[in-house]
């Protein structure tokens, strides 16, 4: 067993508590001075990894017992303790104290008044730069995987107004002008489409998270037997560090994360634009449910689109919290630096941001009235249908450009008023009355038939393979 002698122990205890209780202490006359402290503490937002400190604990000290550094009733007391500290931490009723600077500080300080004797022996082997970075992974592990199933629940939003939706077309646009028919049902999908590339990135992130930095030290490892590989395993990691300096001065999880996280929030700004648009009275495609809109102090009439409009604004939050971490990373040496305290702040908030949007937004979208009449009279605008004309020209064997210009001039005259392009396109010797029927109230959307395009037929296959791609990656998350 290793011991400490009980003049050691009262020594060092009377030299922490001269200076304010912090764990560095014995290298110090006095305590820090009150700017350093205000602006080095981080327990106002670290606390929330409270349970994740007190987990890493645990399996640190049941470590340090299996190899012979505590006593079977020394591990009983400090997990004891760790048991009552986590109870007055969920619970409320913990009180920091002036010395708590971060939460591995108020945690250790709490069990040793707790367990005097026992509790002095939480630390051994560790350091706080190992023991942050394996708080960080047991966190955002938990977190992505939280938000993964968020984004895959508002994609089976998406998905059942797909298949509510039957039939129904829109124009779609390119440059923000209308460019061709397609269902609304594939226009939904392709929203579901590119948040299943945010779940897939997500899930990857996660793999590479699920790394144990514990057992790393300070930096350089330990003289006493620690088995990092027990510590990995007792607290579910997948895998264990090969390298003490990268083990503490890894953030690169951090960093994937805030890319993830702001990639998801473009996706979702996107679709919060549309719903600005679809919403206007101009447009006039969706109408939105009281409770997820708000009105105007002054303006009776209105119902403004406040989520969509958040959900596009949040995205800019996003990116600026990867950029800035980014920009903290880049200068940094080997190992641990006070500037990787800043990872939290940014990934705290940009995971909490990415949450309340989901929710946000699958209300609003689970609760809007698709105005499907309003979709189809524009989606019915003969010129949507030019491109179904040069086809049919290229069906009779003309080259692609040569149709092209033919449509183009037919068009061209049609806005310089010399007649409908229906009529135009009927007189034509080269189209007639049969390509003119492409023009028709929907036919141009039913004549879209390859894979993956936005034709009825093309649409139901590619719900189909949407349900069993979204099955799959359901299935995988529980």
């Amino acid at each position: 067993m290793i011991e400490r002698s009980e003049t050691e122990t009262t020594r060092s205890e009377e030299r922490a508590k001269a200076s304010g209780g912090v764990l560095w202490a014995g290298r110090f006359d006095g305590g820090p001075a009150e700017a350093l402290q205000q602006l080095n503490d981080s327990l106002p937002f670290d606390r929330r990894m409270f349970a994740q400190d007190i987990e890493g604990s645990r399996a640190h000290v049941k470590m340090l017992t299996e190899v012979g550094i505590l006593t079977a009733d020394e591990q009983s007391q400090i997990l004891a303790a760790l048991d009552q500290v986590e109870d007055e931490m969920a619970s409320g009723r913990f009180e920091p104290a002036p010395g708590d600077e971060d939460i591995h500080t108020a945690v250790e300080r709490r069990v040793t008044e707790i367990a005097p004797e026992a509790g002095g022996k939480i630390h051994t082997g560790r350091s706080r730069n190992d023991q942050v970075a394996t708080d960080l992974r047991l966190w955002t592990k938990r977190e992505l995987h939280e938000l993964a199933q968020l984004v895959v629940q508002f994609q089976a939003t998406l998905l059942a107004r797909a298949e509510e939706v039957g039939d129904a077309y829109l124009p779609a646009y390119t440059h923000l002008q209308q460019a061709q028919p397609v269902t609304l049902a594939h226009h939904l999908l392709a929203h579901c489409w590119a948040l299943a590339r945010d779940v897939d990135r997500l899930l990857q992130t996660i793999e590479r998270v699920d790394v144990s930095p514990l057992g790393a030290g300070a930096l350089a490892g330990s003289s006493l037997p620690l088995d990092p590989v027990r510590t990995a395993e007792l607290l579910g990691f997948g895998g264990v560090f090969n390298n003490s300096l990268d083990a503490v001065s890894d953030r690169d999880f951090v960093a994937e994360a805030l890319f993830d996280l702001s990639l998801l929030g473009v996706h979702l700004s996107r679709i919060g634009e549309e719903l600005i648009l679809w919403s206007t009275t101009e447009f006039g495609f969706v109408s939105l449910d009281d409770a997820f809109s708000t009105g105007s102090s002054m303006m009776p009439q209105k119902k403004n689109p406040d989520i969509a409009e958040l959900a596009r604004g949040k995205a800019g939050r996003l990116i600026g919290h990867l950029t800035g971490f980014l920009a903290t990373l880049k200068g940094l040496p080997l190992t641990y630096n006070k500037d990787l305290q800043e990872d939290k702040e940014p990934l705290f908030d940009s995971c909490d941001t990415v949450r309340l949007t989901l929710l946000a937004l699958d209300g609003m979208v689970s609760t809007l009235v698709f105005n499907t009449e309003a979709m189809a009279a524009q989606a019915d605008n003969p010129f949507a249908a030019a491109t179904d004309l040069a086809e049919f020209l290229v069906r009779k064997g003309m080259p692609f450009r040569s149709a092209h210009h033919v449509v183009g001039s037919l068009v061209r005259a049609a806005l310089a008023g010399a007649g409908s392009l229906p009529e135009l396109v009927a007189a034509h010797q080269d189209l007639g009355p049969e390509a003119a029927a492409l023009m028709l109230p929907g036919a141009s959307m039913a004549n879209r038939t390859t894979w993956g395009s936005g034709g009825p037929v093309a649409t139901a296959n590619e719900l189909e393979r949407f349900r069993t791609a979204h099955a799959s990656v359901v299935a995988s998350l529980r």
